[in-house]
């Protein structure tokens, strides 16, 4: 699980860049619009939602188990609010799956984050 969290941190670090840049088109967008939509404020919060869940998972990859289940809560608060949020930014779907991804994973360590790891 250590390459696991050591991987997926970064590449949540990666997609923070992304999703910040996309989600203030989409706030722009429902600015100009009217439509009342949250979307852009709901991928500002899933982008630092992968910032911290990255930072977090890269510094606790050798931790225990209580490094596991705070990667699991950040990144199940962006997979919520990704997925109950995104009304016109539809690729904030994709973003949330991959916290989705991520949570479930961290869970799964956090069960098994007793046990010494043969693979890494």
């Amino acid at each position: 699980m250590k390459i696991w969290k050591l991987v997926s941190g970064i590449l949540s670090i990666i997609m923070f860049a992304f999703v910040v840049f996309q989600s203030c088109a989409a706030g722009v967008v429902n600015t100009l619009e009217e439509n009342g939509q949250v979307s852009g404020s709901a991928g500002i919060v899933v982008a630092v939602m992968l910032l911290a869940g990255g930072i977090v998972s890269i510094a606790t990859r050798k931790g225990g188990r209580g490094g596991s289940i705070a990667v699991a809560v950040l990144y199940g608060i962006g997979a919520i609010m990704g997925f109950l949020m995104a009304g016109n930014f539809t690729d904030l779907y994709i973003w949330a799956a991959w916290c989705s991804v991520c949570t479930v994973i961290a869970v799964i360590s956090a069960i098994t984050g007793g046990k010494k790891d043969e693979i890494g």
